[in-house]
C-alpha cells in the first residue's frame, strides 16, 4: 500500500475519532468526563490537522476553489 493510500486511511480514521469525541464532549455529565473528552477531541484534532496539512503539501488532498459569486449567494441564503 502506498503512502499516499495509507494517509487517506489515517485521516479518515482520525476525522470518525473527532466525531466520536465531539458527541462524547457534548453528551457528557459530569465535568471531569466533558473535559475529558474536550481533551481528547483537541488532540485529535491537532492530529487531523497535520495530516491534512501534510498531504495538501503533497498535492494528495486537493481542494477546490469556489466562484465568490458562488460564496455570496449561499451566504444570502442563510443570513
Amino acid at each position: 500500500m502506498e503512502d499516499k493510500d495509507l494517509m487517506e486511511k489515517e485521516l479518515l480514521i482520525i476525522k470518525g475519532v473527532c466525531d466520536l469525541y465531539l458527541h462524547g464532549t457534548i453528551e457528557s455529565t459530569t465535568a471531569d468526563v466533558h473535559t475529558a473528552f474536550k481533551d481528547a477531541l483537541n488532540v485529535s484534532l491537532d492530529i487531523q490537522n497535520k495530516l491534512y496539512n501534510l498531504m495538501a503539501e503533497k498535492g494528495w488532498y486537493q481542494t477546490e476553489n469556489v466562484e465568490q459569486t458562488k460564496i455570496d449567494t449561499v451566504k444570502q441564503k442563510f443570513q
